[in-house]
């Protein structure tokens, strides 16, 4: 208390020497929070961002051309023939730099779809790839060191899905691959080639589109209208869903000026006009305005739907009232894991014992079998010595028999040859 009450009675003393309003000392510059968000703008500008697109569509439908129109670059254009057995994943990963901001986009195209004529499993690869995505994230999540901020993020974060221009109403191949992918990515459907169609076919195969979309409960990504910024532009968008789109790696001439376009013999295309397609609507909305939110959903809601399920396959459960134990959790299903160990040795012990014990029955049943057998030739072969024995006998029997009748008969020939010789002699 002593050194207390020195330390205010000094600490007094220094304020009244300088006077009664004490030492004023100025502000070096602004003081305060407000430049979080630069700070964050600056750290993610200098690690770059990611971008996956996954491009579903039949072969020679313009993917790999409206990339190119997208991004204003020239990507890898290799031609896929229309006889592929099966339906292959083709990942080209770009780095792509725009001012200060380097992106790598990661395009995605599925070689080979709705090319068999059996289409009943051409969904099954686009699936796997993209869990295997998901995997792959989930994985490096559940490392003990990790490190997310220089992962790359190979998850797909928007996938493109071209239409044939058929006028009139959405394929069941198309209906199908949606509904198994719009659970685990975002989906913008496209109507590729759209300057094949008329006008009002256009505006009634928009219709139809989303019409059998909503009739088959297939969820395809909207533009978020939470923003204000963007909300009414975005909202106008949602209505013009899906995009009709023209691709071109073409320069044409329209009078005085050069566009990418596409030329016929009644007129161009231009596919930076709003007046013939969508192409400038779908660059805008999806990498002007929305790429990050894409990414979010991506992350939000498609992954973490995954990790959930993925999670819950591995034992690990919340139920939202009890924090979850991961060392509980490994110690149960560490003894689940031995348990089912031990059944499966003690079920493979007794299928062990029980095949020893048929096989002891087997060989003793074959053993009773070949004494049987073997009793049986015994007495077979006693039999037939017997009778074997017995015509020897009897042979023998009639060879003494013969034997003695032909020294009776040559002693009756030896008699009789004598009394002939004797009356010879008398006479």
């Amino acid at each position: 208390m002593v050194v207390r009450s020195d330390n205010r009675s000094a600490h007094v003393k220094v304020l009244r020497s300088l006077g009664p309003e004490g030492r004023t000392l100025p502000l070096q510059g602004h003081v305060g929070f407000d430049s979080l968000p630069d700070q964050l703008v600056n750290k993610c500008v200098n690690l770059g961002f990611d971008m996956n697109i996954l491009c579903v569509g039949e072969t020679g439908i313009g993917k790999s051309t409206l990339m190119d129109c997208l991004f204003k670059a020239n990507f890898d254009d290799t031609v896929h023939s229309h006889k592929s057995p099966g339906v292959e994943i083709s990942e080209h990963i770009y780095n792509l730099k725009e001012g200060n901001v380097k992106l790598r986009l990661a395009i995605v195209d599925s070689v080979g779809y709705g090319d068999q004529i059996n289409k009943e499993n051409s969904f099954k690869p686009l699936v796997d790839f993209i869990d295997e995505q998901f995997e792959n994230y989930l994985q490096e999540e559940l490392k003990i060191k990790r490190d997310l901020v220089t992962f790359h993020d190979s998850r797909v974060h928007v996938c493109l899905y071209f239409l044939v221009p058929t006028g009139h109403s959405i394929r069941s191949l198309d209906l199908v691959t949606m509904k198994a992918l719009d659970k685990k990515c975002n989906i913008i459907p496209i109507i590729a080639k759209s300057d094949t169609v008329s006008k009002s076919e256009l505006d009634t195969f928009k219709a139809n589109i989303m019409e059998e979309l909503r009739d088959n409960d297939v969820e395809i990504y909207t533009f978020p209208t939470d923003d204000e910024t963007v909300a009414e532009v975005n909202k106008d968008m949602n209505e013009m869903m899906p995009f009709a789109v023209v691709g071109s790696r073409e320069d044409v001439k329209v009078g005085e000026t050069t566009v990418r376009g596409r030329e016929y013999p009644w007129g161009v295309v231009e596919i930076e006009n709003e007046q013939h397609c969508d192409f400038v609507k779908l660059r805008e909305m999806l990498i002007r305005t929305n790429m990050e939110d894409l990414r979010e959903v991506t992350h939000r809601k498609h992954y973490e739907l995954y990790r959930r399920g993925k999670l819950k396959q591995m034992g690990i459960t919340d139920d939202g009232a009890h924090p979850v134990s991961l060392q509980e959790t490994y110690e149960q299903k560490r003894a689940e894991h031995l348990e089912e160990l031990q059944r499966i040795e003690n079920e493979m012990r007794q299928n062990f014992v029980n095949k020893v014990r048929e096989k002891d029955l087997e060989l003793k049943r074959n053993e009773k079998e070949l004494a049987a057998k073997y009793e049986g030739l015994r007495k077979e072969n006693n039999e037939e010595k017997k009778r074997l024995d017995e015509e020897r006998k009897k042979l023998d029997d009639d060879l003494a028999a013969l034997k003695k009748k032909r020294e009776d008969l040559e002693r009756a020939n030896a008699e009789h040859a004598n009394g002939q010789n004797t009356k010879s002699k008398k006479k």
